[in-house]
């Protein structure tokens, strides 16, 4: 195997590939998918996270967050108007600011202070909406005032938004057709048209020809799949952990793109064979979309190991400690893939000579 031949395919890919239809599908699905999602929730041009206040003394708090640019601070007069507002959504956060509050923080005095959490904010929202508080609380005391938040979650109760829901399918749809449609469409067509037979007929091997597809649709599908976070605003603070979550999750659509090409000799085999696994793909994410199911029931399908570190970093804030078992799970099934499709490759070249 020479990497100089390697090259040749990959650009050879890339620079036709980018024609057909498969590829530029794969570009733009996730991209429409993510704008339809975001402009139905009517979360596309939202930014700032909303505190809704009731200050029942003369508290600085309502001051000073008035200055956080980042936030968007209302006041309401009394402790059920505040909750109202919660409940429709009007504001992601209502505290309730009890006389002499300002004081008790100066005198490291316990006070207790109720928080209403609209059911359906985002996750990004209510962290935000967290430290902020803590900085107005040091801003008023100046000290770590010993001050308990009691959080009372209002509306429907739901402790995702159908945006974080969502989200899954959003990935889901990203890696997995670039990943797999784009190398397997890729493959079949070759076949079809017997250029294949012609490559490795010639100087190429199978397992060029395979690398250099397999390395278009990974290229495709992280590039691709780092876009669609960057619109959802998903880096999270290891932004050099998810591309690498989701290069590793690139790699094993790639692999299960190729193993489906290498056993279909026609575009509409593929299609009903891919219609027919699509339950068992997308699985992991209809899970996240409904939470009273079981998280282990997920973990029963190979995609989840690439879908949940993606989420798990992105939105939890997770590490390296906390994903690398699931990532090693994933490494794992892209070897398996890989030994499988090289041996089912050698065969066909076999039978091709």
């Amino acid at each position: 195997m020479k990497a100089r031949r390697v090259g040749v395919l990959l650009w050879k890919e890339l620079a036709h590939g980018s024609k057909s239809f498969m590829f530029i599908f794969a570009v733009l699905v996730p991209v429409v998918v993510t704008l339809v999602v975001r402009l139905l929730l009517g979360t596309i041009f939202s930014g700032k996270p909303r505190l809704g206040l009731t200050d029942l003394g003369e508290s600085q708090i309502p001051v000073l967050a008035q200055e956080i640019d980042s936030l968007v601070t209302r006041e309401y007069v009394n402790d059920n108007e505040l909750r109202e507002a919660v409940e429709r959504g009007f504001v992601d956060m209502g505290l309730v600011l009890p006389a002499g509050f300002d004081q008790q923080l100066k005198e490291n005095k316990p006070v207790q202070v109720s928080a209403y959490m609209w059911g359906e904010s985002l996750l990004k929202n209510r962290i935000i909406l967290g430290s902020t508080i803590v900085f107005l609380l040091r801003e008023v005391s100046g000290i770590n005032a010993p001050v308990e938040v009691v959080p009372i979650t209002v509306g429907d109760g739901e402790s995702l938004s159908w945006e974080e829901r969502l989200f899954p399918f959003v990935v889901m749809i990203t890696i997995l057709i670039g990943g797999t449609m784009v190398p397997a469409t890729s493959l079949v067509e070759e076949k079809q048209k017997r250029t294949l037979h012609a490559l490795i007929t010639s100087s190429a091997t199978i397992g060029e020809v395979y690398l250099g597809k397999a390395l278009a649709g990974i290229l495709l599908s992280t590039f691709v799949g780092g876009f669609v976070l960057f619109m959802n605003q998903a880096f999270g603070a290891q932004p050099g952990l998810l591309m690498l979550s989701v290069t590793l999750s690139a790699a094993f659509a790639v692999t299960l793109g190729l193993l489906l090409g290498t056993f279909t000799n026609d575009i509409n085999s593929l299609f009903t064979i891919i219609k027919g696994l699509g339950i068992l793909l997308y699985a992991p994410a209809i899970v996240y979309l409904f939470p009273q199911i079981p998280e282990w029931v997920g973990k029963i399908f190979p995609t989840y190991y690439m879908l949940s570190p993606i989420l798990r970093i992105s939105q939890d804030g997770a590490g390296i400690a906390e994903v690398w078992s699931e990532l090693a799970i994933l490494a794992g099934l892209i070897i398996a893939l890989a030994i499988v499709v090289s041996w089912l490759g050698a065969r066909q070249a076999q039978k091709a000579e």
